[in-house]
Formats: C-alpha cells, structure tokens, sequence
C-alpha cells in the first residue's frame, strides 16, 4: 500500500474556527480523492492541533482507519501520554530529539523532522512570526508540497 504523509500546522491561536474548519476540511477531502492511505501528522501545541485533530476524527469515522491514520509526534515526554495514546492512532517522540534539548527548540526539531517525512504539508500560517511560520518558511526552503489555508 502506498502511504502518503501529510503534516499538519498551524497557529497557537486561531480566531474563526468555523472559516478554518470549512478550510481543512475542502483540503482533507481532495487528499482523500487523491491517495489510497493517508498518515496525518500533527502536534498537539495550540488551537490549530487540536482543531485539527477533533476535524480528522471526524474524517477518520467517514473514511475508516483502513484509510487513514493520525498520528501525534512529540517533542520531548509528557505526563499525560497514555491519554494521548487513547486518543491518537499512535503517538512518538522522534529518536533525533534528545532529552537535553531545550523544549521550544524541541518543538523547532520536531517541526523540522515532521517536515522532512512529509509528502505535503497543510498550514494555517497567517502571521510572519512564530513557530508555525517558521516552519512555513522551512517547508519553502526544502521545496516541498503544501497548502495554506489561511491565504
């Protein structure tokens, strides 16, 4: 089966839900169109993840996980990881991240790590600072696929 990889990010504050929802959604549905099997991979460090992550849920119970999967890529342990386990088809912290990183240059590596095993890349990048347009701006660089929903 071919498993096309697709990463998702975004903003840690997002003001219209429902326009950003109407959004993702036109885009999940053309991947869907497009490819047998879709990994959705996403963090889980602001409003656009987990917006994101309730969308593809939804999705996931339309297609059914013979379709799709969703996975959580973290940037260093948490507490809480069982519940994400609950809720994520799988859930892992890349071996390239070590535990002497600090945590907001963990999320860059991570990021950066997401953005390198994708195939394409949705974004929800409307401002020209923070770590979602960085890593907009590193997807560019690579030359790779993506979206932007909020343009």
């Amino acid at each position: 089966m071919n498993i096309y990889t697709v990463s998702l990010f975004g903003h840690r504050e997002v003001p219209d839900f429902k326009s950003v929802e109407n959004l993702l959604l036109s885009e999940l549905y053309r991947l869907f169109d497009q490819h047998e099997f879709i990994s959705f991979v996403l963090g889980r460090n602001g409003e656009f993840d987990e917006y994101a992550a309730m969308i593809l849920k939804r999705i996931q119970r339309q297609y059914g996980k013979d379709r799709c999967e969703i996975v959580l890529v973290l940037p260093y342990w948490v507490s809480d990881i069982e519940y994400y386990a609950t809720y994520y088809d799988s859930v892992y912290i890349p071996e390239e991240i070590s535990n002497n990183i600090y945590p907001k240059r963990a999320i860059t590596v991570r990021n950066r790590i997401m953005i390198d095993r994708s195939d394409e890349i949705i974004f929800y990048v409307n401002k020209n600072k923070g770590g979602a347009y960085m890593t907009y701006k590193y997807a560019i660089k690579c030359g790779k696929r993506f979206v932007n929903i909020a343009k």
